[in-house]
């Protein structure tokens, strides 16, 4: 999937893929990864530097979590759990790779939403993010252990406008803009 998406005028794109992994190894990961799915997504855009600079926030709402799947969480990078930044993943278009595995194979439902993002630098306001394009992917294993894989499909603009309140008050030093800016949808 390919989503389009403009930043102060330029025009940039997502390509965003996900696959069921084969071989846990060549992604980095434990055997029990088998099967389960893995999320690549590449920023194409013609910024450099400063200018090039994104980040990715994204959100999980999983039945095998505190909530039992009432509710998203952030998703924050597994080596930085304790950051203080809503993005798992920030730099000059950076890559977001995620390969969410269980141990055992219980019943259970796994949904992200992914947003790319970009905090303005030149701004006095510090710590501000901006939403740009999301979408979402996951998975189920249902009671024979089978692991369906969905995804990635475009989320709606009030996607994140519905994740404000959480990112609000799990990040309360930073700001978010209330809705990605006006774009092509996919292609």
């Amino acid at each position: 999937m390919i989503l389009s998406f403009e930043r102060e005028g330029r025009a940039g794109s997502v390509e965003a893929t996900v696959e069921r992994v084969e071989d846990p190894a060549a992604v980095g990961q434990t055997a029990e990864a088998r099967g389960f799915p893995c999320l690549t997504a590449r920023i194409a855009y013609p910024g450099r530097g400063y200018d090039g600079m994104f980040g990715w926030v994204q959100l999980v709402r999983s039945t095998d979590d505190a909530s039992g799947g009432a509710a998203f969480g952030m998703d924050p990078f597994v080596l930085f759990p304790d950051s203080r930044s809503p993005y798992c993943y920030f730099g000059l278009a950076p890559t977001l790779f995620d390969s969410p595995a269980r141990f055992d194979r219980a019943p259970m439902s796994w949904l992200a939403h992914t947003f790319l993002a970009w905090t303005p630098i030149a701004e006095t306001i510090q710590r501000h993010a901006v939403p740009l394009v999301g979408f979402a992917w996951g998975f189920d294993i249902d009671t024979s252990g089978n692991i369906t894989i969905h995804g990635p499909t475009p989320l709606p603009d009030t996607a994140w406008t519905g994740h404000l309140p959480l990112l609000r008050t799990q990040h309360p030093a930073w700001t978010f803009a209330p809705q990605p800016t006006a774009r092509d949808r996919n292609t």
